[in-house]
This record gives C-alpha cells, sequence and structure tokens, in this order.
C-alpha cells in the first residue's frame, strides 16, 4: 500500500510540474507580482490563453497524435531514440508562439520566459542524440535559472523563492526516479541545461 501511495504521489508530482505548464505558471506569477498586475484582467487573461495554445495544448495534441500514429504507449514514447519528433513539435509550437509575442505590447523580460522554455527545447533535442536528457528537470532548472536572472534584472533578494523552486525541483526529480523515467544522471544533465538555457534566455533577451 505504501509503494502504491508513494508511486501516486509522484504520478501526481510528475503531472503537476510537466514542462508544458511552466510557460504558464511563469506568466501568472509574474501578472501577480510584478508591475504587470497593472495590465487589465482580459489583456492578462488573453496573454495567458495564448501561452496555454502554444505551450500546452497544442503539443499535447501533436505528441498525442504521432504517438497513437505509432501505436505507442506513453512509456514506449519515452525511449531516446522515439523523442526527436515530439521535441520538433514543441520547438515549432514555442516558436510560433515567440514569434506572436514580438507583436505584442509587452515587456522583453516576457519574451525571455518563451525565448527560455524554446532553447530549453532546443537544448534537449540536441542532447538527445547522446543521452536521454530529463524535460521535467530541465524544465525546474529553467524556473531557478529564470529566478536568479529576474533578480538581477529587478534586484530583489531571491532567496526565499530560490529555496522553494529548488525544493520543488528536487521533488520533481525524485518523481521521475521514482517512476524510473530517469536515470540520476539524466537528471542532473536536465537541471544543468535548465539552469543554464533559463538564466542566460531571460538576462539577454
Amino acid at each position: 500500500m505504501n509503494n502504491k501511495l508513494l508511486v501516486l504521489t509522484a504520478q501526481v508530482i510528475s503531472l503537476l510540474f510537466s514542462p508544458f505548464y511552466l510557460p504558464v505558471i511563469a506568466f501568472i506569477v509574474l501578472f501577480l507580482f510584478s508591475y504587470l498586475n497593472l495590465y487589465p484582467p482580459l489583456y492578462k487573461l488573453i496573454i495567458i490563453a495564448m501561452v496555454y495554445v502554444f505551450t500546452v495544448a497544442l503539443p499535447r495534441l501533436g505528441i498525442y497524435l504521432y504517438r497513437r500514429l505509432n501505436g505507442w504507449t506513453r512509456h514506449q514514447l519515452g525511449r531516446r531514440e522515439r523523442r526527436f519528433v515530439p521535441y520538433i513539435l514543441s520547438i515549432m509550437c514555442y516558436a510560433a508562439l515567440l514569434y506572436l509575442m514580438y507583436s505584442l505590447p509587452m515587456p522583453r523580460f516576457t519574451l525571455g520566459v518563451v525565448t527560455g522554455a524554446l532553447t530549453i527545447q532546443i537544448a534537449c533535442a540536441i542532447a538527445n542524440h547522446w543521452i536521454k536528457v530529463c524535460a521535467h528537470s530541465a524544465a525546474s532548472g529553467g524556473v531557478i535559472g529564470a529566478l536568479l536572472a529576474f533578480s538581477l534584472i529587478f534586484n530583489f533578494d531571491p532567496t526565499g523563492w530560490l529555496c522553494l523552486t529548488i525544493v520543488l525541483a528536487g521533488a520533481v526529480g525524485t518523481a521521475r526516479l521514482i517512476l524510473r523515467q530517469h536515470t540520476l544522471g539524466e537528471l542532473a544533465w536536465g537541471t544543468g541545461l535548465g539552469i543554464v538555457c533559463g538564466f542566460f534566455s531571460v538576462l539577454l533577451t
């Protein structure tokens, strides 16, 4: 019973902190805790909906259709050599979102969130030729890197938020280990790539 509860908890954590949802969460946080909360509510909802469509709905739909077309289960799709097409589908959706957001009256640092997510996808796709990088850990690392960059942009002490994001990243990594989806090395590579991509994407955009 305890093992079943442990696995169920790991599945819930993996679902809640899926890489697809983190850009949406990032924009919600920015709209709540930065001066972007001054934007009209309808405009904020439109932005969040647009981010959701291009980073969650479309990539998940494309990956689902690709998996069904090949007759694979989710676990079978997780094999390293089968992850390239899902990465390409996600990259195309994220790139389309970035293109659309350039035409909107949004601060440049918000584009860094999408750029960071896109860069992480590209880095994972490239690294996938040699190692099965954990996308969950890469996304979690991206949040840590982006937080550090935002602390420099807005000149605030990130210690509290940084502790929270590190704990959550550890929980996500532990969940992926429990579910036997990745090794410790794959988690480390993913986290490292995510931190670097998230930090420099936000800082340099």
